[in-house]
């Protein structure tokens, strides 16, 4: 079933600006603001069941990407260094003819 010409998707909403404070808010006196509560402490095996359970998530690279992407690497580094040398040699003969003529 096709959609209506004009018709919005529901998960979006309409953006509408944020409305502008009035003035500037007035910071509360030190003793009046609560402390933070003190941070549940961890144990080191739920520590690590944490860095487990994050490292399953992580999506390594295959081989073949790994070689492509070096590979690729590798030749962006000669073309750039061919470019930077015949940048060199460029200025290198420029900046010694100007010196001759000064001669």
């Amino acid at each position: 079933m096709a959609r209506p010409t004009g018709a919005r998707p529901t998960a979006q909403k309409p953006k509408t600006p944020a409305p502008r404070p009035a003035a500037a808010p007035v910071a509360a006196p030190a003793a009046v603001v609560a402390p933070e509560p003190p941070k549940k402490k961890t144990s080191p095996a739920q520590f690590f069941r944490e860095v487990r359970a994050e490292a399953r998530k992580i999506t390594w690279t295959s081989r073949k990407e790994t070689w492509i992407t070096s590979v690729m690497v590798l030749i962006m580094v000669v073309v750039v260094s061919l470019f930077l040398s015949l940048i060199d040699l460029i200025l290198r003969f420029g900046i010694s003819g100007i010196l001759k003529l000064g001669s």
